[in-house]
């Protein structure tokens, strides 16, 4: 527009006339035939198993044992392609917090031919019964952050404003966790859920799992306990990290949580929303506030990212 402007003002008006002319022509011509740009472009057509770790540790391993390895960057991320136990994957890291998960997720189902998901990483450990290099792999994964924050009338007493839901989870002071509203694409019309269940087909492969070497040492440092695969029962998900043994408890009580995280829930929403079959693995780098001394995830978190990658190794070996 400004340019048309000054064209104005330095031409006579008749040679401005045509020159106005002329740029506006070739600009609704540039716009009749500028392509398309809604739909992203694919950058692999194989059929490909998305495998995603948070952080740099937990892909170590994998990135190991990929084979044919191939490399795509996408708006700063990485993305590897290759084979895994004979399946085509492609591996990359979600970033850590709910927001690069779902994002990253998204970008993914995007920009390749994603068949299943698959999630391996370290978590905090809730239930009591579990220890520090045990590999959960939840049934069904909620976002216990997803709340609303309510108003004190009274010394530690919380009131919901008018017209709110009602809660069915216990609250945790003012926090009263809430569904999240979700839509697909045979499904338009908004539902509220709270969980998201993984692929009952991937949660049997995952049961029918056998012995698994899962590491107890790393760098001179050792777990007292031989590590225990788990596979069923609930994981939670938030923008948060836990390192509090009240909130611990609570999880425990409220949700009956194996395990919490920052990023699980979030891809099972975005696997949820785009109809693609996921699970998630992992393992205890520490007890999110419950053990006797500081935070434990910076001297187990090896420990815990190589044994979640190990039964990872072993799904995908008996993915059929």
């Amino acid at each position: 527009m400004h340019v048309l402007v000054c064209l104005r003002r330095m031409l006579p008006s008749r040679l401005a006339a045509f020159a106005v002319a002329g740029l506006l022509a070739l600009s609704l011509a540039g716009c009749a035939t500028a392509p398309a740009t809604g739909t992203p472009v694919r950058l692999d057509e194989t059929p490909r198993i998305a495998v995603i770790s948070a952080f740099e540790p937990e892909l170590t391993l994998l990135l190991r044992q990929l084979q044919t390895p191939a490399r795509h960057r996408v708006n700063g991320v990485e993305f590897s392609t290759g084979t895994l136990q004979g399946k085509p994957v492609v591996l990359f890291l979600s970033g850590i917090s709910m927001v690069n998960a779902s994002m990253n997720t998204q970008l993914v189902l995007d920009r390749f031919n994603i068949q299943a998901i698959v999630f391996s990483g370290i978590a905090g450990g809730v239930d009591p019964s579990l220890h520090i290099g045990d590999v959960s792999v939840p049934a069904q994964w909620g976002q216990y952050l997803e709340v609303l924050m309510a108003r004190e009338t009274a010394p530690g007493r919380y009131t919901i404003p008018p017209r709110m839901e009602a809660q069915t989870l216990a609250p945790f002071g003012m926090l009263h966790p809430r569904p999240v509203e979700t839509r697909t694409a045979a499904s338009p019309a908004p539902v509220r859920k709270f969980w998201f269940t993984v692929d009952p087909r991937m949660l049997e492969t995952a049961r029918g799992l056998g012995p698994i070497a899962l590491q107890s040492c790393n760098a001179g440092v050792c777990l007292t306990h031989k590590p225990q695969l788990r596979v069923g029962g609930n994981g939670v998900s938030g923008q948060a990290f836990v390192d509090n043994a009240a909130f611990r408890e609570y999880a425990f009580k409220t949700f009956g949580a194996n395990v919490l995280d920052m990023e699980t829930a979030a891809v099972g929403m975005v696997a949820y929303s785009n109809n693609v079959p996921y699970i998630a693995f992992r393992s205890l780098s520490d007890l999110a506030g419950g053990g006797e001394g500081a935070n434990e995830m910076v001297t187990f978190m090896n420990i815990a990212a190589d044994n979640s990658a190990k039964v990872l190794l072993a799904f995908l070996a008996a993915w059929k």
